[in-house]
């Protein structure tokens, strides 16, 4: 397609559109599709110690993390994460997770307990939305 004088503006600057859309929508695509294995089995990790001090938050894991990252909680979301969870990247990350929490146990002040009230926060709004 050509534009007036039959020059090729038209298209190229409609590619360049296309570009500059793209290349803004593409954080926004990967944040919503992508759950990865280290970020879960760090969530996981530190929902452990909430799940522990807080009986509450039993068996609302899953929950919690997609109201953490704002992912509507169905099944297709749930199945996703029990697929990670299944996976050899996850257990590795798992491994090192909880091998550098040990480490960071024995350092002083942890604010575990602002974090558990802050995710609890986003699992109760999350209810609500639902409705």
């Amino acid at each position: 397609m050509r534009g007036p004088g039959g020059s090729g503006r038209c298209r190229f600057g409609a590619m360049k559109g296309f570009v500059v859309l793209l290349a803004l929508a593409w954080p926004l695509a990967a944040a919503a599709g992508g759950f990865d294995a280290r970020g879960l089995a760090r969530f996981d990790l530190g929902y452990a110690r909430c799940e522990a001090r807080y009986a509450h938050m039993k068996g609302a894991r899953d929950e919690a993390y997609l109201a953490a990252y704002r992912v509507k909680a169905d099944a297709a979301a749930r199945a996703r994460l029990a697929e990670i969870r299944r996976g050899a990247d996850y257990r590795k990350e798992q491994r090192t997770a909880r091998a550098e929490a040990a480490q960071a146990a024995s350092a002083a002040g942890s604010p575990v307990e602002h974090q558990c009230q802050a995710l609890w926060t986003q699992v109760q709004r999350a209810r609500t939305a639902r409705g």
